[in-house]
């Protein structure tokens, strides 16, 4: 029996209603806040997940009363600007989610309270920079400009200034951008036989995503080479915008639906031509497997291009199933230290990045499963790059107590923020595909 009063069913999400008037109706939002907040405030299971959920007690536990009717309600923002929609909570902890008659999604809740916030105007400059992803890689990324923004980002001048001026933290460390985007290089390949399995499409169409576009395009033109020498062709998507994942933890629920009307088209007519669709940046991934379904749940290409989705290492690990994945190793990895990204983590697929690297000879893997901190833009702002660090020193300890040759995690900016925490370790940094790149010898 669970606590679903005896349901043994799944959690399940119900969609968002965010075209209707009553969800950005300031009152009944501070209603469903104070009825989702007392419920936590009886349960405090997700007290060590984030900085959300302490900053809630506190205010209750400081409070006159030692309950929530003590908190003045224009404190709730404080929480709802703690929570950067990593998921966990509803998925691994919150014993009340729907089928339960309390109905607590305190992610989406807190995206309500976001989308208030942003229809009010309340969102600064700062945060509208540092979610246009795609605009600024694009801009960043223009010939000589790069060379000045990367320089810039390491100068401390420059940096002092950011943080003065638009909130950047000084010490946050930054991604380089690339002076060759991804897409201007990856060139679509069919040179390769399509060998169809039971459980996946064999031929792929790869999203490249902001962040292997402008970031570090390496990442994808491993993906490319693991892909081809298993034989698998791929296509780079022909058009593709921002998932919108950054502007949908700013609340801009409207630009979600911009960048929607320019992606969705495109990957549906891929998925109906039988490709599986792959990105291979977790948050990008959720965004089109739950996200969009949620917002537009009676759209029918938003709900094929989500069945078409895959994680790399859930494909990959579907084709090991069906016997068609090479194992044909030739170097060792040693000891890895890998990070279980937030955003893999409730897509609910299991581990499948370390069941594939664990079958690489020579390699001795340590899994850490917690959170590391960044979470997307919120991790490099000033008035929470402290807290950023605090949540991921856990992360960084247990990652440096197996003195890893490597550290790794699915999500790249994560894998930047451990590395940061770890300070002047000798490990290597590399993403999981770029080790499977390694192991094969490609």
């Amino acid at each position: 029996m669970t606590s679903r009063e005896g349901s043994l069913e799944a959690p399940r999400r119900h969609a968002l209603d965010w075209t209707s008037e009553d969800f950005y109706d300031e009152p009944k939002l501070f209603a469903e806040l104070e009825r989702v907040y007392d419920i936590c405030h009886g349960c405090r299971r997700c007290v060590n997940l984030c900085t959300a959920f302490p900053k809630l007690f506190d205010l209750i536990d400081e409070g006159p009363t030692g309950e929530l009717d003590g908190v003045d309600k224009a404190r709730y923002w404080e929480v709802v600007d703690r929570c950067y929609l990593c998921d966990v909570c509803y998925m691994t902890k919150c014993p009340y989610v729907p089928p339960h008659p309390w109905n607590v999604d305190f992610p989406h809740l807190q995206l309500r309270a976001k989308a208030v916030k942003f229809r009010k105007g309340a969102a600064n400059l700062r945060d509208r920079i540092l979610s246009n992803t795609d605009r600024l890689g694009k801009l960043a990324t223009i010939p000589v400009v790069v060379q000045f923004v990367n320089r810039a980002n390491k100068s401390p001048a420059a940096r002092a200034v950011l943080d003065k001026v638009l909130g950047i933290h000084k010490d946050r460390v930054l991604p380089e951008y690339a002076s060759e985007r991804f897409r201007s290089e990856a060139e679509a390949d069919s040179s390769f036989p399509v060998i169809d399995g039971s459980r996946t499409p064999g031929k792929i169409a790869l999203f490249a995503t902001c962040y292997i576009n402008y970031n570090e395009p390496t990442i994808g033109h491993d993906l490319l080479a693991v892909l081809a020498h298993n034989s698998v062709p791929v296509v780079v998507t022909p058009k593709e915008a921002c998932c919108g994942m950054p502007k949908l933890e700013l609340g801009d629920l409207e630009a979600v639906a911009r960048a929607k009307a320019i992606n969705i088209p495109v990957l549906a007519k891929l998925a109906a031509e039988g490709y599986a669709l792959m990105s291979a940046v977790p948050s990008c991934t959720l965004m089109f497997k739950q996200e969009l379904p949620l917002m537009f749940p009676d759209d029918h290409d938003v709900a094929a291009v989500a069945k078409a989705m895959f994680d790399p290492f859930e494909y990959l690990a579907l084709r090991h199933k069906d016997g068609l994945l090479k194992t044909d190793f030739r170097n060792a990895l040693g000891r890895v230290s890998y990070h279980v990204p937030c955003h893999l983590r409730v897509q609910n697929m299991g581990q499948k990045t370390r069941e594939l690297l664990q079958i690489v000879p020579g390699t001795t893997l340590t899994t850490i499963e917690r959170c590391s901190g960044h979470d997307g833009t919120w991790g490099v702002k000033s008035e929470y790059f402290e807290q950023s660090m605090k949540i991921g020193r856990p992360v960084f300890r247990q990652m440096l107590e197996a003195e890893p040759d490597y550290i790794s995690s699915d999500c790249a900016i994560a894998a930047r923020q451990i590395e940061q925490g770890m300070g002047n370790a000798s490990s290597t940094k590399r993403h999981p595909i770029s080790l499977l790149r390694i192991a094969y010898g490609i």
